[in-house]
């Protein structure tokens, strides 16, 4: 699974940092601390998230060994909106990221629409994340006695915490983050491949083809649970589009992209498809679940002193790094919309480290909603908020495909430029990735249940957006006249 099957030349010295009039009042006062390390590794940490370590072990037990298949896929999908991301990010450098090119594309509507899909996706994402770190920790003897809601706020104050320091800071937080990961994950592939390769039992069972073949093959329980966990699968993917954020807080970002986002498609290929075979080959898939990471299900097989221990931390980091993420992208979006006035006013003011404070905190206060989830239905709390943030990142990816649609367009009319780094067969590229994201919605809806429940509450959504565009609409159009005649 190599970037080199899409035709698209690299981006050169001579591809100018931006071709575009327009400018974003949520763009200043940013400092440009972020270096190239921390992109490439903010790309990985955003490739590598909770999705994966701890959704795969109730999607496998659900769907077989085909939960690889759904993984390449969404893969293939998520590599073609960050690709499309890229180019508008060549085009122009934004902190606002798409919700300033929804802006200048689509108008002060349009960006309204994405930035507050993108805010649902991450205050719910970040619901998930704490969740999943309270249900990591109780793993251990010492923390099972402690209630999921008090694990899950300790969480999330010491992310927060963390956060409004500096963009510095976040940058270092996610460059140890991401190496933690990718280095937990390269040893569970070398003792996988090992223990497969030397046919070594574990629980009983011998590694090998044999673990697919003799539990009912790749479709073990058919091919529509495949299907059905698609929109689970979507959600392990929702951290890609963050090195698009995090690119107007670096420096010479044309040389720093390409090179990020190009690496994205072959760590899909090995850290999710390659980690979710492993998986297949080493045990039955009805030894995994949704209550522990299917890793850690691995570690504790094994039998090694500590191992599961040791995963345990990784994926629990893993759980912490999505919830930083999410809070440095939300500040970052919500000051782009907050200077536009289709924000709350507070959430553009920043702190001396250049920290956007005020949206920080405002998704964090969603997450605080999340620690009262998990106090009621501290069992279902994690699927009710999958579902949810499976939407927002659905909307959220809608909206950068149309963006980029809108870019191509006015390219072809000429009267914008695209750089050379661009996203392979367009105008194709973003109809088929828009119709996958329909498709996923619709999957939503067959598969019944909080998918089903989470799917009709779209009208609600959408009143929601509608009703607080009318609130909005005239602080908006003031700012907008304001600036003209600045």
């Amino acid at each position: 699974m190599s970037d080199r099957i899409l035709p698209a030349a690299p981006a050169g010295p001579a591809d100018p940092v931006s071709t575009s009039p327009h400018v974003d009042a949520g763009d200043e006062g940013y400092s440009k601390d972020l270096k190239s390390r921390h992109i490439n590794m903010i790309a990985i940490g955003g490739a590598i998230g909770t999705g994966l370590f701890l959704g795969a072990g109730g999607r496998m037990a659900g769907a077989g060994p085909s939960l690889a298949i759904a993984y390449a896929i969404c893969g293939v999908f998520a590599f073609f909106v960050v690709r499309a991301l890229g180019e508008l990010v060549l085009y122009r450098p934004s902190s606002g990221a798409f919700v300033s090119y929804a802006r200048e594309f689509m108008g002060e509507k349009g960006a309204f629409a994405a930035g507050w899909l993108y805010f649902l996706n991450w205050s719910t994402t970040a619901v998930a994340d704490i969740t999943a770190a309270a249900t990591y920790a109780h793993f251990w003897a010492m923390f099972s006695d402690v209630p999921q809601w008090v694990l899950a706020l300790i969480a999330l104050a010491v992310v927060l915490t963390a956060n409004l320091i500096s963009v510095k800071y976040f940058g270092e937080m996610e460059f140890w983050f991401a190496i933690v990961k990718v280095a937990a994950l390269v040893v569970f592939m070398a003792i996988g491949i090992y223990l497969v390769a030397t046919q070594h039992q574990l629980d009983g069972h011998t590694p090998g083809f044999s673990m697919i073949s003799d539990g009912g093959g790749l479709f073990p329980v058919g091919m529509l649970p495949m299907l059905l966990v698609i929109q689970g699968v979507v959600f392990a993917y929702a951290s890609v589009e963050l090195c698009g954020v995090a690119a107007g807080e670096t420096k010479n970002p044309e040389k720093i992209m390409p090179k990020a986002i190009n690496s994205i498609m072959w760590r899909v290929g090995i850290f999710y498809v390659g980690s979710v075979i492993l998986l297949a080959l080493l045990l039955p898939y009805t030894a995994y679940s949704g209550d522990e990471s299917p890793f850690v299900t691995v570690m504790n097989k094994l039998g090694v002193a500590g191992a599961a221990d040791v995963m345990n931390l990784v994926v629990l980091t893993a759980a912490l790094s999505s919830l930083n993420s999410g809070l440095y992208s939300t500040g970052r979006i919500l000051r782009s919309m907050a200077l536009s006035g289709s924000a709350p006013k507070f959430t553009g003011r920043m702190n001396k480290g250049q920290v956007p404070y005020g949206g920080i905190l405002l998704t964090a206060g969603f997450g605080v909603l999340g620690v009262g989830l998990n106090y009621v239905m501290p069992g279902e709390a994690f699927e009710i908020v999958l579902n949810f943030a499976s939407i927002g990142i659905l909307g959220t990816w809608g909206m950068i495909m149309l963006c980029s649609l809108l870019f191509w367009h006015r390219a072809k009319d000429g009267r914008v430029t695209r750089p050379s780094y661009r996203l392979p067969w367009a105008p194709y590229t973003q109809l088929v990735t828009l119709f996958f994201l329909a498709s996923v919605v619709v999957l939503m809806w067959w598969g019944g249940g909080v998918g089903r429940t989470t799917v009709m509450c779209l009208p609600l959504i959408a009143a929601a957006l509608v009703g607080g565009w009318f609130v909005v609409r005239k602080r908006v159009a003031a700012i907008a006249a304001e600036r003209k005649t600045a």
